[in-house]
Formats: C-alpha cells, sequence, structure tokens
C-alpha cells in the first residue's frame, strides 16, 4: 500500500505560477512512475505529467513548456512547478503513482487549482 499526500494548490490569475507537490509513504520501495494528472468539470481526467524512477519524463502537449515535473528519490516526493498558468489549466489535479511488479496505481486525493482570467 501508498498513500499520497498533495499540497500546493490554491487560486492565482493568469500568467501567474503555482508548485504541487506529493509525498509517499507506506510500500514506497515499489514505486516506479510518478506523476501528475488533472480532471476539470465535465472532462476526463488526463495525464500532466510523469516522470520514471531514472529521471525520464513525460507532459501532455498543453503543458510543455509551462510546467516542469520533479521528483526526489530520497524523500518519495514528486513536484510539478507550472508557470504562466491559463484559466484552461483549472482543474482537481491528482498525484499518482505506479508500483512494480504489477503496475498497481495508487492516487492522492487531489487539489484544487484555479487559474482566473
Amino acid at each position: 500500500q501508498v498513500q499520497l499526500v498533495e499540497s500546493g494548490g490554491g487560486l492565482v490569475q493568469a500568467g501567474g505560477s503555482l508548485r504541487l507537490s506529493c509525498a509517499a509513504s507506506g510500500s514506497i520501495f515499489s514505486i516506479k512512475t510518478m506523476g501528475w494528472y488533472r480532471q476539470a468539470p465535465g472532462k476526463q481526467r488526463e495525464l500532466v505529467a510523469d516522470i520514471t524512477r531514472d529521471g525520464s519524463t513525460n507532459y501532455a502537449d498543453s503543458v510543455k513548456g509551462r510546467f516542469t515535473i520533479s521528483r526526489d528519490n530520497a524523500k518519495i516526493t514528486v513536484s510539478l512547478q507550472m508557470n504562466s498558468l491559463k484559466p484552461e489549466d483549472t482543474a482537481v489535479y491528482y498525484c499518482r503513482v505506479e508500483t512494480a511488479p504489477w503496475a498497481r496505481a495508487y492516487w492522492g486525493q487531489g487539489t484544487q487549482v484555479t487559474v482566473s482570467s
């Protein structure tokens, strides 16, 4: 079992920045990929960015060049630095980790990000 605690959401004006963080506990030795997803009202949950244990990253096209994902393998945390935020970035952001050996996924409780125009 893995527990995830997110922090850092909030309200920001368009063009502003926010940083999300997610701390994992429990069976942390099994964690492979860590990432962030988001879900806007009336839309499906979508990948924002993820990062493997060796640091390989993957971003949604809509956030490339604006968001940066990073992880600390010692502290078992993953962060998402969000710059140049747009109103369309408004969503609940969820931390997700994938564990070995069966690729089981665990989700955080979600943190609201609201970008005003």
